[in-house]
């Protein structure tokens, strides 16, 4: 097994979370700033009751990719900032029974080989809820093409969350997701 070969297992994020940030700031390109305001961010999701992690580790232990999540919750700041978008297309109801995906990251020398979607698949798997709802830059890219392929479908576009120079996209799909790729 070598660097390319990674392994999709559960992963203790807090304890892990500036490797995850590292991952999430080259896939992402987040500033020193933005990560010093995620780490508190990630490390206060992860206290939120049903939040799971999973890494994609290689045979090292060099944490390459990562996703969490939990079951939503209309009080969070994320429902709070998309309900009106979800009411306005007649899609609010995703709000319930649904796990968000709050954060999946790949690194790019790692992106392309199915490890995005191993991640994706593998935390929605383990959830009871009959659908999963996620974010993403409403921009046509590859994040967007494989939530596609996973059966994710536009809920609202042009969501604008505060401080977010782009605006985001809100997707859902029903779980379980496809194997099909």
């Amino acid at each position: 097994m070598d660097d390319a070969d990674v392994t999709i297992g559960p992963v203790d994020l807090a304890a892990r979370v500036d490797d995850a940030l590292a991952v999430q700031a080259v896939a992402f390109g987040l500033s020193e700033d933005e990560i010093v305001v995620r780490r508190h961010i990630v490390l206060r999701h992860l206290l939120n009751p049903g939040a799971r992690a999973y890494g994609a580790t290689t045979a090292s232990g060099r944490l390459v990719g990562f996703v969490y999540g939990m079951p939503n919750d209309r009080t969070h700041w994320w429902s709070g900032v998309v309900e009106p978008y979800l009411r306005a297309n007649g899609t609010v109801d995703w709000l319930d029974d649904s796990f968000v995906i709050t954060e999946l990251h790949v690194h790019p020398a790692h992106q392309g080989r199915g490890v995005g979607r191993e991640l994706i698949t593998t935390i929605t798997d383990q959830s009871r809820l009959k659908r999963s709802i996620l974010s993403a830059i409403d921009t046509e890219s590859p994040a967007r093409g494989l939530y596609r392929s996973l059966g994710y479908v536009d809920l609202a576009r042009m969501v604008h969350f505060p401080s977010a120079p782009r605006p985001y996209a809100v997707m859902g799909a029903p779980l379980p997701l496809p194997r099909t790729q």
